[in-house]
């Protein structure tokens, strides 16, 4: 049995290295046969031949002991796999030329836990009938497999089973050899005994002091947020007055104005009175001037006014032509526009009013919900105290009996901790001899490492002094070069260092001379454009000084018409929403009244909200003067454009 067991062992080796190598089955099994020479003949040629056929029948063996790894052997090591490869192939292929009597050797040469198991799951007839022929009878014939394979293991069966019962009373018998053995009883630890956990003094029951009623300011806005609205507002108002201030004095330079005649002087005597107070509040405010100072364009900004003129002139003779040959003028149709665009920005100012109007009313509506969030509050609070009460007064009392109770458990356990200190010093003094016995080996193991390190760092030190040595020997570098011979690799256009260079010399002077030529050009070309643009800006000079005369003819006509003030248009929308506000308004001054709750500062703003209304009323108004002055500057413009056609 130990002749077999040696055997099947060397296969098993050679089987792992394969496995590991992944080569050729016929070189791995020229080197086992070269590794092999020192073994006797007969044990060489029953290795090789079992050997050789593992590696052939792989597949084979491969279906059966993965399937008993799955169901049967979960707890077997992966390292038997192939133990369990050289048992299945003797038993498929070699069992009838081995002989049964030979086969049990071998069974019995190697562990008898696993071989029961593997042997049980492989001939058992339910298994060898079903899916191993099935998994055989893909890589062979259906035919083969049953006539040579699974017939012989099923005529075996019978015999194998016997071997394997006895094998499991091989398994019993060791078994009850191992219960008859001493068992080792063991012994209880001799622990320290935990001290008792203290009972910690209970604390005294804390005195609720009264609580303070809930402050008034709570119900009010803070005086921060405040400030930081009316900061808002007073910002707001300033960068108004700079808009307004922008809108009076804005293309001052462009507007034409009589002789001896201020600018913008309507303008100001009718908003002097009412931005005069705004004015005296706004603390550090600097308006600055502007004067007619002359713009420089740019060249793109020349072409661009000089084709803008040239276009209004062309199509301002189109239009003589046009007139001439008896068409239709547009001032009917100027008219009308006229009057839909005023439609339109009476229809703007209402729908303005309609939303300072709703915001309004919004406004309104919040404080009412305020008021009413105020009085859900109050009542919350007075509940919420009640229920605080009670709980204060059940706390206490279950206070006052968990410190009866911890008194009582306090006497008890003071009588028992009375010899505590002894068992204290008793124990301190074993752990204080534990501590310095651990130091001092501590202390040895310190000093022999440190010895440890000094040793590998001489050593070291030996090896950089060779290294330096080894790099201070001289060593010969570069080599001489001749930049006049010709390398002589046989390639096309080939020349020497000194030719290249003579070549790039001369390559760089003529792209020089090419770079002076093309400069001298580029001077004639932009010598030639600002001709043309001096041109252009004297031909927008002349087109300007002539729109200025023609402005200056309007400017009394447009005076005139922005002199009358414009009627406030009363809208339906408005209205209504101006009786909502007032509803609401007084809606809230009652709730107030009920709840006696100070209305909020707001409410007592009235001409300060009447104030803002007449500020954004006059930047309406200041707008549209603007677009008037706008439509008649272009009208301006067009019957300067004709005269100058004319």
């Amino acid at each position: 049995m130990a002749y077999y067991g040696k055997c099947i062992e060397t296969v098993i080796g050679q089987l792992d290295k394969f496995k590991a190598k992944k080569g050729s089955a016929e070189q791995f099994l020229e080197a086992a046969s070269t590794a092999l020479q020192t073994l006797s003949p007969q044990k060489q040629a029953f290795i090789l031949e079992v050997l050789s056929g593992c590696l052939e029948y792989q597949k084979l063996l491969a279906v059966v002991v993965d399937a008993f790894y799955v169901r049967a052997g979960c707890l077997c090591p992966r390292a038997d796999y192939s133990l369990f490869e050289v048992i299945c192939y003797l038993a498929t292929f070699q069992l009838e030329e081995l002989g049964f009597q030979l086969f049990c050797d071998v069974v019995r040469s190697q562990p008898v836990d696993k071989m029961r198991k593997f042997l049980g799951f492989f001939f058992n007839p339910l298994n060898l009938c079903s899916w191993i022929t099935d998994e055989w009878s893909l890589i062979y014939e259906t035919a083969y497999v049953r006539e040579n394979w699974i017939g012989p293991l099923m005529r075996w069966q019978p015999e194998v089973q016997k071997l394997i019962n006895q094998l499991e009373e091989v398994l019993a018998n060791q078994s009850v050899s191992k219960t008859k053995a001493k068992v080792t009883e063991p012994k209880e630890f001799n622990l320290t005994v935990p001290r008792p956990r203290s009972i910690p003094v209970p604390e005294p029951v804390p005195v609720v002091a009264k609580s303070k009623p809930v402050p008034r300011s709570t119900y009010q806005p803070p005086k921060e947020q405040q400030l930081l609205e009316t900061t808002k507002r007073h910002n707001r108002w300033k960068a108004e007055e700079l808009l307004l201030r922008a809108n009076m004095e804005e293309m001052r330079c462009a507007v034409p104005r009589s002789r001896g005649e201020p600018p913008m002087q309507d303008s100001q005597k009718t908003l002097q009175p009412r931005l005069l107070p705004r004015i005296l509040k706004t603390p550090k405010l600097t308006f600055y001037k502007t004067n007619n100072v002359p713009v420089k364009l740019n060249t793109a900004a020349i072409l661009r006014e000089g084709s803008l003129y040239q276009r209004q002139v062309e199509k301002e003779l189109e239009r003589v032509d046009k007139l001439v040959d008896g068409a239709g003028d547009f001032s009917e149709f100027l008219e009308w526009q006229r009057k839909v665009q005023a439609e339109g920005r009476e229809e703007q100012l209402a729908a303005s009013e309609c939303h300072r109007l709703q915001g309004k009313l919004s406004h309104e509506e919040a404080i009412l919900a305020r008021q009413r969030l105020v009085q859900g509050n109050k009542e919350k609070a007075d509940q919420k105290k009640e229920e605080t009460a009670e709980l204060m007064q059940q706390c206490a009392e279950r206070r006052l009996r968990e410190e009866r109770s911890m008194k009582e458990l306090v006497q008890r356990v003071a009588e028992v901790q009375k010899n505590v200190k002894v068992a204290q010093t008793k124990l301190l003094r074993g752990r204080q001899q534990i501590v310095q016995e651990v130091i001092e080996e501590s202390r040895e193991l310190l000093q022999r490492s440190a010895e440890a390190a000094g040793e590998e760092q001489q050593r070291r030190r030996e090896l950089i002094s060779q290294l330096r040595a080894l790099e201070t020997q001289p060593v010969r570098q570069g080599k001489l070069v001749d930049l006049t011979q010709i390398p002589g690799y046989g390639l096309e256009g080939e020349m020497s260092v000194v030719e290249l260079r003579e070549r790039l010399a001369l390559l760089k002077e003529t792209r020089r001379r090419e770079e002076e030529e093309k400069r001298d050009q580029i001077i004639q070309g932009k010598r030639a454009r600002s001709q043309e643009l001096q041109n252009v800006v004297e031909q927008i000079s002349l087109c300007r000084a002539a729109m200025g005369r023609s402005a200056a003819l309007r400017w009394e006509e447009r005076k005139a018409r922005s002199a009358a003030p414009a009627a406030p248009s009363q809208d339906e929308r408005v209205l209504e929403l101006q009786r909502k506000v007032e509803e609401k308004a007084a809606e809230r001054r009652r709730q107030a009244a009920l709840l006696r709750v100070p209305a909020p500062r707001a409410a007592h703003r009235k001409p300060r909200a009447q104030l803002e209304a007449q500020h954004w009323l006059e930047l309406e108004q200041s707008r549209e003067r603007r677009l008037r002055a706008l439509q008649r500057s272009g009208s301006v413009c067009g019957h300067a454009r004709r005269l100058e056609a004319a």
